[in-house]
């Protein structure tokens, strides 16, 4: 059984008050929630992985449960997510993916019915890489006003034989969203899309 031994969590929060236009009446919220853990599979190749991710699990719904603090508490202001990994450079790319199964489950599991895919990034990256993490909306990903990214980091990490595994939220649309689509009040079909 593949272990992930944790280095540092990082919390990242922001409140957009405006873009250059009118504020709104409530700030938009958006929070990262970032570890950096070793990585069991660095400077080798491991043909099975796919039961790490099982491993991986209680990390997810640790950094779920942070973000949703730091947001505020209240699940039912959270609207958006994403996820997104940084691998280390003694690492591959099917190590982020790793993250695909518990990232994802342990944001449904604590925010309730979300149905929408989770928008997902991943990187192998040097000491300090940066990472767009792409967000959408919970219930229906074609809810054109939550379509965003949130860039994170951190300055220490990962080290090439380190993971950097993120999961991200977020409260209410872009601040000055106005290109029109699928608005989140006429989600319809509840099938994840429309």
């Amino acid at each position: 059984m593949p272990e992930f031994p944790l280095r540092k969590i990082v919390v990242l929060t922001e409140e957009i008050f405006h873009e250059g236009g009118p504020a709104p009446k409530v700030p938009r919220r958006r929070a990262a929630a970032m570890a950096l853990v070793k990585n069991p599979f660095a400077g080798r190749y491991a043909k099975e992985l796919q039961s790490a991710m099982d491993d991986l699990k209680p990390l997810g719904l640790l950094l779920a449960d942070r973000l949703i603090a730091a947001l505020g508490g209240d699940v039912k202001q959270i609207d958006g997510y994403g996820k997104g990994a940084i691998v280390g450079t003694s690492g591959e790319l099917e190590h982020g993916a790793l993250w695909h199964v518990p990232g994802g489950y342990a944001m449904r599991e604590r925010l309730g019915d979300a149905k929408a895919i989770v928008p997902s990034a991943k990187k192998v990256g040097a000491f300090g890489s940066r990472l767009d993490v792409p967000l959408g909306h919970i219930n229906a990903a074609y809810v054109r006003s939550h379509f965003d990214a949130m860039e994170v980091g951190v300055s220490d990490g990962p080290r090439p034989d380190e993971i950097l595994f993120c999961l991200a939220m977020t409260c209410g649309p872009r601040v000055h969203n106005r290109m029109g689509g699928l608005a989140a009040d006429d989600i319809k079909a509840w099938d994840g899309l429309r």
